[in-house]
C-alpha cells in the first residue's frame, strides 16, 4: 500500500505543478499560491508512502495518509458543492484542479480502507 500512496502523492503533486505552471503561462505572472494546495497535500502523502515502505511505520504512516485523503477529498468536493449551489461563474482550470484533487484523494481513500478490511479479514483468518 506505501508504492499506491507515492502514486498517488506524486499525482496530487503534479497535478498542483501543473496547474500552477499552466497559469503561470497563460497569465504571464505567478498565481495565487491556492493552486498549489494539491502538492501540499501530495508531499505529506508521498513521504508517509515511503515511510510505510518499512514494516514496522506502514501501520501508522498509512493511517495518516487516509486521514488526508479524507481531508483532501473533502475539502475540494465541498469547494464545488459551494460553488455549484451558487450558481457563480467559475474558472475552468481551478474547477478542473478541483475534481481531480477530490478524484485522486478519493480513490487513495477507497483503497486504504480497502486494504484495511482485507487486513483485518487477514488477521481474523490466521487467528
Amino acid at each position: 500500500m506505501g508504492k499506491t500512496a507515492i502514486l498517488f502523492g506524486g499525482l496530487m503533486i503534479l497535478l498542483g505543478l501543473g496547474l500552477y505552471v499552466g497559469l503561470l503561462i497563460v497569465d504571464g505572472q505567478p498565481p495565487s499560491a491556492t493552486v498549489l494546495i494539491p502538492t501540499f497535500f501530495g508531499t505529506p502523502i508521498l513521504l508517509l508512502g515511503l515511510l510505510a515502505l518499512k514494516d514496522t511505520y506502514r501501520k501508522h504512516a498509512m493511517h495518516v495518509v487516509a486521514v488526508l485523503a479524507l481531508l483532501g477529498f473533502l475539502a475540494p468536493a465541498s469547494r464545488l458543492v459551494m460553488q455549484l449551489a451558487r450558481g457563480a461563474e467559475v474558472a475552468v482550470l481551478p474547477m478542473i484542479s478541483l475534481i481531480f484533487m477530490a478524484l485522486l484523494s478519493g480513490g487513495l481513500l477507497v483503497l486504504c480502507v480497502k486494504s484495511f478490511i482485507d487486513s483485518r479479514r487477514r488477521q481474523a483468518a490466521e487467528v
